[in-house]
């Protein structure tokens, strides 16, 4: 005999509807994480941009700031600013330099203490 609708169980009768609905879930829920993921890739290449942007600044301003201390290092300069601020310094006489001659590696620790008992002895 073959059985009426009525007699049919809640459970077998919204199956379909439960399958639906968990279908439209899972297609949703892949847009939008699909929509993140992208907006992600956006935002990163953004940061990336703004990062390599301050790179190049900051790479102009050290090489600004080497070429300024190489200018202020110049003898002229040095020479320039003593003067100016009246300090009074000069070149010492040639009695008073001491000129040491570079030491060999196997006579380095002999020449050093000679040097050494020399000055000491000043």
């Amino acid at each position: 005999m073959a059985k009426n609708r009525k007699h049919e169980s809640a459970a077998l009768r919204f199956g379909p509807a439960v399958k639906a609905v968990l279908l439209c879930l899972l297609i949703g829920g892949s847009g939008v994480g699909y929509v993140w993921q992208k907006n992600q890739i956006l935002e990163l290449n953004h940061q990336f941009k703004a990062q390599e942007k301050r790179l190049k600044e900051l790479q102009s301003q050290n090489q600004r700031l080497n070429q300024q201390k190489a200018d202020l290092s110049t003898q002229a300069t040095l020479e320039k600013k003593i003067v100016e601020f009246k300090l009074g310094l000069s070149l010492p006489p040639s009695s008073r330099v001491l000129t040491l001659p570079e030491p060999s590696s196997s006579t380095a620790i002999e020449n050093s203490t000679a040097v050494v008992k020399q000055l000491a002895g000043r």
